[in-house]
């Protein structure tokens, strides 16, 4: 079994100690609190960071103020505890901030332990809580770059996708085919991982709403659905038809094209060509191919949007 140590692993170990040793310079009370609170802030982007660090501060002062209405008005009981809990989870919820009931629950528990109220008391937590989510947010400043796994991952699509349309076109020549598809899911896995990865990459760039790169792989989703589309209609066509050889020279070079460059327009032109093309031809002669015809113009509407996606793509991208 492979061995390995991710970046929000060694983060967490470096932040937890620095953050108890802080709050132990500083002489307050339960110190390690500190440190789990640092772990819990953690997080694998820095937008889901700053949120999560936001909902366990307002949290904890939101407990504080509960510690002090219900151990001070009541008791400082276990019973009230669970009194105080049956009131304030629901709150947290109401108020969109359940992340922090754990780490908010320990500061509760903290002011059973000890059984008083002072302001002496609330610093000590303030501070507990400042220094483990501060910690936390400075080491969640740094964000490993995800632009080389993201090229890979283009890469590897756009080498499917190759291999797709060629074995498109090798049956339209042909009519039959020893290709078993694999590229077909492994495409979808790539894209499945890419869009993944890519919205993560937009959740560390705080001022950013969207990525190049979460876009291209949406673009490749909707055309990878686009070929899934087609490829039942292509097995239908009788394969010594004329123009499936025409067809299959245009996806030849569509797949030739594959790049993350704009060349849908020259394509989209050679398509309008072929459609034009298509229909000065005589009409069809019996049933068979009139059928054919039918579902080569299917095919070609498919591709016009498969190559539109891609010409919408660039023009968002420049």
């Amino acid at each position: 079994m492979k061995f390995q140590i991710g970046y929000r692993t060694i983060k967490t170990a470096i932040a937890a100690p620095i953050a108890i040793l802080i709050a132990q310079a500083f002489n307050l009370e339960f110190y390690i609190s500190a440190g789990i609170l640092a772990i819990l802030c953690i997080k694998v982007t820095k937008k889901k960071s700053i949120v999560s660090s936001w909902e366990r501060f307002a949290a904890c002062l939101v407990g504080i103020l509960f510690a002090f209405i219900f151990f001070e008005g009541i008791s400082y009981h276990p019973l009230v505890l669970g009194l105080l809990l049956l009131v304030f989870i629901p709150t947290m919820v109401a108020l969109k901030l359940k992340e922090g009931v754990i780490t908010s629950s320990v500061i509760i528990l903290h002011f059973l332990v000890i059984q008083d109220f002072t302001w002496a008391i609330v610093w000590n937590e303030l501070g507990i809580i400042v220094i483990g989510i501060g910690m936390a947010l400075v080491m969640n400043l740094y964000m490993p770059s995800m632009e080389k796994q993201l090229k890979k991952y283009q890469g590897e699509l756009e080498s499917k996708f190759e291999i797709i349309l060629k074995e498109i076109a090798s049956f339209l020549r042909e009519g039959k085919s020893d290709w078993d598809g694999k590229e077909i899911v492994e495409a979808d896995e790539i894209i499945q991982k890419a869009k993944s990865l890519a919205f993560r990459n937009v959740e560390n760039h705080l001022t950013r709403h969207e990525d190049q790169y979460y876009n291209y792989f949406k673009m490749r989703e909707k055309q990878y659905e686009i070929l899934g589309r087609v490829m039942p209609i292509i097995t239908a066509i009788d394969h010594t038809y004329v123009q499936n050889f025409r067809i299959a020279d245009f996806l030849d070079d569509i797949a030739d094209a594959i790049h993350p460059g704009n060349t849908a327009q020259i394509y989209l032109d050679e398509l309008e060509g072929m459609r034009e093309a298509f229909r000065e031809m005589d009409l069809p002669k019996d049933r068979s191919e009139f059928e054919t015809r039918s579902a080569l113009h299917y095919f070609l509407t498919e591709m016009e949007q498969y190559l539109i996606l891609k010409r919408y793509f660039k023009a968002r991208d420049v």
